[in-house]
């Protein structure tokens, strides 16, 4: 037979390098991820105060600390993984601690759900404050998500932890 004749060498050690991510735990990769993206949320609610693009996030009235008075939102972020996913944020049950995650969250309007009115009060200069209002509109301040850097820091951390089995 006429032709092109083609033989390649030395294929030992790339298909010892790819039977060797065979073994990769993804489980535990996913697992690693998820853990890192819990954090980065829990660094966004306790340090950053801004949202996942960077914004900062709207001041309240009282001018206390935003999204960390007590620090049950932060605490209350999870995370979850499987062979395939990685997940992490706020239980969507309204568990004491965390009935307002969702609507620090995504904002909205607040409105009294037995009698006619809200009622607040608040420290200012030494003295309280308080008001009653019909509604309150809340502003978003959104704190799930990933931002350019943590998406980096996640690629780095997944790459590292597949470079293990390289």
């Amino acid at each position: 037979m006429t032709g092109v004749s083609i033989t390649i060498e030395g294929l030992d050690v790339a298909k010892s390098k790819l039977s060797s991510l065979a073994r990769l735990e993804f489980h535990e990769l996913m697992d690693g991820l998820a853990r890192m993206g819990q954090q980065q949320t829990q660094r966004r609610i306790e340090e950053e105060k801004t949202s996942p693009e960077g914004a900062a996030w709207k001041p309240n009235l009282a001018g206390t600390p935003i999204l960390f008075k007590t620090g049950a939102l932060a605490r209350s972020v999870d995370h979850a993984a499987t062979a395939t996913q990685a997940t992490w944020g706020v239980p969507a049950a309204p568990v004491a601690g965390r009935p307002y995650a969702r609507i620090h969250q995504f904002g909205g309007v607040i409105t009294p759900k037995n009698g006619a009115a809200l009622k607040f009060w608040w420290q200012s200069g030494g003295h309280v404050e308080f008001a009653i209002v019909k509604k309150v509109t809340m502003p978003a301040r959104p704190y799930l998500g990933v931002s350019a850097e943590n998406a980096a820091d996640l690629e780095q951390a997944a790459a590292k932890f597949i470079e293990r089995y390289w």
